[in-house]
């Protein structure tokens, strides 16, 4: 799961099972993720699934909608693609403004 180096401990990619530990969730919610898009894992069977940067940050972003506010995966999908969205807006915008 880790790579060692000399400064610090990196992660390159999660299993299914590590990725249920670091969101604080079951299987069965990673894979709705999964099957409504808002993941994407490495792999094409679930025991075998690896999950990667953008996938991990998200997941952990669902985690915290499906907490905290009580949205549906269904939900938490929209949710995400708008903040998305509002982002590279916000980038495009800052970005038109320095020239």
């Amino acid at each position: 799961m880790k790579v060692a180096t000399l400064h610090s401990d990196i992660v390159e990619a999660l299993s299914l099972q590590d990725l249920c530990r670091f969101c604080q969730a079951d299987e069965t919610w990673v894979i709705e993720l999964v099957e409504h898009g808002v993941l994407e894992p490495i792999g094409s069977k679930s025991g075998n699934w690896k999950f990667v940067g953008t996938s991990i940050v998200r997941a952990r972003k669902a985690r915290r909608l499906n907490r905290d506010l009580g949205i549906n995966t269904a939900g938490v999908a929209l949710v995400l693609d708008l903040l998305e969205e509002r982002d590279a807006l916000l980038r495009r915008l800052s970005h038109d403004e320095m020239h």
